[in-house]
């Protein structure tokens, strides 16, 4: 157990943690140098999402060994959306690194991230890296970091921790800015500053494990990941899974028939036997099979399929469950159910509400800050943030689901009578050219201003106090009015009591009149009245919208029109029509779109908006009643 580090690396989003643990991969010698690999960055990432967008979106155990020493790393995410990664993975480090930019400084996620890391008492690591920008500012992020521990430490000794310097890209670090020509003070203090595992001595009450995270694969079905606690865990033991919990999910007692039942206070907890079939330890990015393995290692078991995140993997005549893990509650939910447009069926290989429910399930063994609901046809997805149910729409999208999601809704809560909104500490930084803009769309949103000032690079930053229902669409407004050009970044602040809910402003939409297929006579029309988010030659149907209006009230138009030709003269006349590019809107940017009474048509092949009334003639009287 002496030997073994537990660390996790936590920071602020693009702030360079996986870059580090490609470095630390590298230069343990865990790959051979002819290993594809050691040409490869963003080895941890391996979702193509994260390729993508640039981010970590789940949390990744490897473990290297460095003089006698195995360290496993634990990479977590950064954004704020992806937090409850954060928060499952914790529990199984005894210190981390905490990764800073050196011209940016302690961003929202750097301090979400350290305060929940200081009140589960880990040792923290700096590491300031990019001290190589031209606009790196260290001495101030050191002040900036020192007035950080200050507010979060939860005792004294928390304010002593030691600061390491790096350029993480090339593998460099050290004790001040003249760096190293590798990481190997990185490595040291992990192995120094980091405590060894906190364990329970008493082995004799029998084997602990907290399960953190879970994974499969085809050939041994799931796995139960976790850190042992105390105790020794063997393969073939026979164990109990302790704090699984019955009759607390509306959303499983729905998918099985039986009438929902709301959560209770007291929750109740099962002992299930099970018995370990394979016991594995980490070693670069595979794992590697043991008879057995000891308090403080993180290990994976398989033949638990019974086992959830959060529970306890126990042995002993009076086996013992550890405390649970602890989340912060969901601020947004979206509604996600079979697609009922006239096209539905065409695209997709999942259809049916029985598949969608099957598939959200499946997320919430692993995605454990989901929360779902039944809701109609299909499901109320509650979750941290528009990303965060975003990239859940785009993997079901990649597997072959079709189905409609609903806006996104902000998740209130009632103390005392009292309705509550959850509010979030938001951070804009831009160029000093678009501070009228970001000022002004903040206006409009209700946002409080607490402090703007000039940075070290001649940008402002702005920070707002601001509603999470004002949050939603911002930063594709912000990207638009700042030609892309906007940093934005928020973390959950609590909750504060609703003086009046925010009600989102956009022009009318244009909506499709007929069933048909788009002609560029008719869009070369129609792009006089707004814009187009469709091509030609693409099928709609009555309800489906096209565009968006010039004016406020949404406008039915015919897109789908010919040109009558009535002799050849008139055919030999008629130009080349010259249509403006229409707009293609991402995910996110669809679901930003959207008001009360539409909806986002996903398959594997497009992305359509529709109104929820699709017959016209209906849709103005429902609009008149209400």
């Amino acid at each position: 157990m002496q030997k073994i580090r537990n660390v996790a690396i936590i920071a602020h989003v693009d702030h360079g943690k996986t870059t580090l643990v490609d470095g630390l991969l590298k230069q343990s010698h865990t790959f051979r140098d002819n290993q594809a690999e050691m040409s490869q960055t963003l080895i941890m990432d391996s979702m193509d999402q994260e390729h993508e967008r640039g981010i970590t979106v789940t949390a990744k155990q490897t473990a290297v060994f460095y003089n006698d020493y195995k360290i496993n790393i634990i990479d977590t995410p950064g954004h704020a959306d992806f937090s409850g990664e954060v928060e499952r993975t914790l529990n199984m480090a005894d210190g981390v690194l905490l990764i800073v930019d050196a011209q940016e400084g302690p961003m929202p996620q750097t301090k979400f991230v350290l305060q929940k890391a200081l009140g589960l008492h880990l040792k923290p690591v700096v590491i300031i890296n990019k001290i190589d920008k031209p606009a790196a500012r260290i001495t101030e992020v050191e002040s900036e970091i020192a007035d950080l521990f200050l507010e979060l430490a939860t005792d004294e000794s928390q304010l002593n921790y030691p600061i390491y310097y790096a350029i993480a890209r090339d593998g460099r670090a050290g004790k001040t800015t003249d760096l190293d020509d590798d990481l190997h003070v990185i490595f040291e203090s992990i192995i120094n500053d980091i405590p060894a595992p906190k364990v329970d001595e008493d082995a004799a009450k029998g084997a602990q494990l907290l399960v953190a995270a879970l994974a499969a694969d085809n050939y041994l079905g799931k796995y139960a990941i976790g850190k042992i606690f105390r105790g020794k865990l063997k393969k073939g033991e026979n164990v109990k899974i302790l704090g699984r919990r019955v009759g607390d999910s509306s959303f499983a007692d729905h998918k099985h028939g039986r009438a929902a039942t709301s959560v209770s206070a007291k929750e109740a907890i099962t002992t299930l036997p099970c018995k370990i079939d394979r016991i594995f330890t980490y070693r670069g990015l595979g794992k590697e099979e043991v008879e057995e393995a000891t308090a403080g290692d993180i290990v994976a078991l398989t033949g638990l399929t019974d086992a959830n995140i959060g529970d306890t993997i126990a042995t002993g005549d009076t086996p013992e469950a550890l405390p649970t893990i602890e989340l912060e509650p969901p601020t947004l939910s979206i509604y996600i159910g079979p697609n009922t447009s006239p096209l539905k069926g065409k695209e997709g290989e999942f259809t049916t509400s029985r598949q969608i429910a099957e598939r959200l399930e499946r997320e919430l063994e692993t995605n454990i800050a989901l929360k779902i609901a039944p809701d109609g046809l299909g499901y109320k997805v509650s979750g941290r943030g528009e990303l965060h149910l975003s990239v859940l729409i785009e993997t079901m999208r990649r597997e072959g689901y079709e189905l409609e999601a609903g806006r996104p809704e902000v998740v209130y809560r009632e103390i005392d009578g009292q309705l509550e909104e959850p509010i979030e500490n938001l951070t804009i930084e831009v160029s000093s050219e678009f501070v009228g803009a970001v000022s002004q769309e903040m206006g409009i949103r209700k946002a409080e201003l607490k402090t703007q000032e000039l940075t070290s690079t001649g940008s402002t930053r702005f920070t707002y106090e601001i509603t999470t229902a004002a949050l939603i669409g911002l930063r594709n407004n912000l990207l638009t009015a700042t030609k892309g050009t906007v940093i934005m970044s928020s973390i959950p602040s609590g909750y504060r009591p609703v003086e009046s809910k925010y009600k989102p402003e956009r022009n009318g939409a244009l909506i499709s009149f007929e069933d048909g297929v788009s002609t560029a006579y008719a869009l070369d029309a129609a792009q006089a009245r707004g814009v187009l988010y469709i091509p030609p030659q693409v099928p709609v149907y009555q309800g489906m919208i096209v565009g968006l209006s010039n004016k406020k009230d949404d406008l039915d138009i015919n897109i789908c029109r010919e040109k009558q030709l009535t002799n050849m003269r008139t055919h030999a006349s008629d130009g080349a029509i010259q249509l403006t590019p229409y707009t293609q809107l991402s995910l996110e940017q669809c679901l930003d779109f959207l008001l009360d009474d539409e909806l986002l048509e996903v398959t594997p092949k497009s992305l359509r908006l529709r109104k929820r009334q699709l017959d016209p003639i209906k849709r103005k009287r429902e609009n008149r009643q209400a």
